[in-house]
C-alpha cells in the first residue's frame, strides 16, 4: 500500500498532476455523495491567497463551489459526471486565474469528472515566468492531471 495524502481538510485549488511519485493523492468530493477517489501523482496548490489587509481569502474555489452548490447541481456532486456547459463554465474559471495556457478540461473525461474531481489536460508549464511558476518540468505534455477544491458537502 502506498503512502496517502488525504486532502479532506485542505483549503482552495489545486491540481493533482498525475506521475508516478509512490504518493497517492485522495480527496473527499462529490458534494454531498462524499466521495473519496484517488490518483497517484503529486499535488501542487493553484492561485489561493489571503489578504492580510481585508482578511479575505481568494481562490477559483469560491466559483467553483457556487457552481456547484447552485441550481444546476445543487449539491449533489455532479457524480453522474459532468456536461460541456460545465467544462465550459471551469475552462472560464482557470482562465480568469490565468491557468487556461497551462491546464483545461479534459473533455474526453467529463463522465468520469464530478464536483472537486475534474480530470484536466496539463498543456505546459503553469507558467512562462519558472520564477513565479508553481509547478514546472513535469513534461513531456500534455499530461493528464485531476483539478480539486474542497468539497461543498
Amino acid at each position: 500500500m502506498k503512502p496517502t495524502l488525504r486532502l479532506y481538510d485542505a483549503i482552495g485549488t489545486g491540481v493533482i498532476l498525475t506521475c508516478t511519485s509512490g504518493v497517492m493523492v485522495s480527496n473527499q468530493t462529490g458534494g454531498t455523495s462524499c466521495i473519496q477517489p484517488q490518483v497517484e501523482g503529486v499535488y501542487i496548490p493553484l492561485r489561493n491567497d489571503y489578504g492580510l489587509k481585508d482578511f479575505q481569502f481568494s481562490s477559483p474555489e469560491l466559483e467553483l463551489t457556487q457552481h456547484f452548490v447552485g441550481p444546476k447541481h445543487r449539491g449533489a456532486g455532479a457524480t453522474s459526471g459532468l456536461d460541456a456547459g460545465d467544462a465550459d463554465f471551469i475552462d472560464d474559471v482557470l482562465s480568469r486565474s490565468g491557468l487556461s495556457e497551462a491546464i483545461s478540461v479534459d473533455r474526453r473525461q467529463l463522465s468520469h469528472s464530478h464536483e472537486a474531481w475534474v480530470h484536466v489536460v496539463i498543456k505546459a508549464d503553469e507558467s512562462n515566468d519558472e520564477d513565479l511558476a508553481m509547478f514546472t518540468g513535469f513534461g513531456p505534455y500534455p499530461r493528464h492531471g485531476i483539478l480539486t477544491w474542497a468539497n461543498s458537502d
